[in-house]
């Protein structure tokens, strides 16, 4: 046998090995991944199907959210209620489904705000550096020795009450937590290696921050936004528990919440619905993203 055709019989060999080697498309591993964490399927589950639940609310809740009847106030569950009614004699399963829209509207919009706000600012001082930095850290630091609940309250008088008004306050208490993150990972970033080596073949600013930069410093902001959607949740139960947020006779869960409050010698039973809808999905969303802090951290060995 001549020396062509051994070379010949190891390639064909040694091709279907190589085949083998090579990395599953993006979305198979994104299913083994979420498969393999059932802590992070499991909240996606539940967090689509509150998704549901808010886009499907007029289709499938049992009663109109405001339909009152006063023949039956403070009914415990019942075949009729499964989860009973209010002070008002209003179906309690139909105000937590409609309710579950501005829960996720709330927490999307202020989460949103203080991304758009915080993250370009923290890539712009982290990345300028000098007086700008230092300023800018100083103005930073400044924001967030209020409390972020006061400093929500009080841009919510300056703006007016109202659901959005109230996200609007609680996006600007995000803004600094976020830009302080982003500018971290920049000035870590900004010292790599193959920054300096785009630097050295003439790229711009621009597009060292959004080709090199801005997707290698962003993994720990997506882990922290994912934990800021359930703080979010909790200051828009917050705000409608003080009449700051959703206004009557909308739904909240904030606002159930505030009104089971009232009557809560008399019928216990009506602070359960929203108290636990507020707990999971609060829970849902920590979780989610510890599951997402443990895929992208690059130090925990991976079985």
């Amino acid at each position: 046998m001549t020396d062509t055709n051994m070379t010949a019989i190891t390639e064909s060999r040694a091709e279907p090995a190589t085949r083998s080697t090579l990395p599953p498309p993006n979305r198979f591993r994104f299913w083994a991944w979420l498969w393999s964490d059932k802590r992070a399927l499991i909240s996606l589950l539940y967090l689509s199907l509150l998704v549901l639940a808010a886009i499907f609310a007029p289709l499938v809740a049992p009663y109109p959210p405001n339909e009152q009847n006063l023949m039956d106030l403070l009914m415990p569950p019942s075949a009729e209620h499964w989860l009973g009614t209010d002070d008002l004699g209003r179906d309690t399963l139909s105000r937590l489904m409609y309710g579950s829209y501005n829960a996720l509207y709330a927490a999307s919009l202020a989460v949103g705000i203080g991304v758009a706000i915080g993250v370009p600012l923290g890539v712009f001082i982290g990345f300028v550096g000098g007086w700008i930095d230092e300023l800018g850290s100083r103005v930073i630091d400044g924001v967030l020795a209020f409390p972020p609940i006061v400093l929500a309250v009080a841009v919510t008088g300056a703006l007016g009450i109202g659901l959005t008004n109230a996200m609007i306050a609680v996006g600007f208490a995000f803004a600094p937590v976020l830009a302080r993150t982003m500018r971290a990972q920049t000035l870590v970033v900004k010292n790599a290696l193959y920054v300096e080596a785009a630097t050295g073949f003439g790229a711009s600013r621009l597009h060292l921050i959004l080709r090199h930069i801005l997707p290698n410093a962003i993994q720990p902001v997506i882990v922290e936004i994912t934990l800021m959607l359930a703080v979010a949740l909790l200051a828009e139960a917050g705000l409608s528990f003080l009449s700051l947020g959703v206004q009557p006779p909308e739904s909240s869960w904030g606002g159930m919440l505030a009104r089971a409050y009232h009557y809560v010698e008399v019928a216990p039973a009506q602070m359960y619905a929203p108290g636990f809808a507020i707990l999971f999905t609060a829970l849902a969303f920590n979780t989610l993203g510890e599951s997402i802090r443990v895929l992208l951290d690059p130090t925990i060995k991976r079985r």
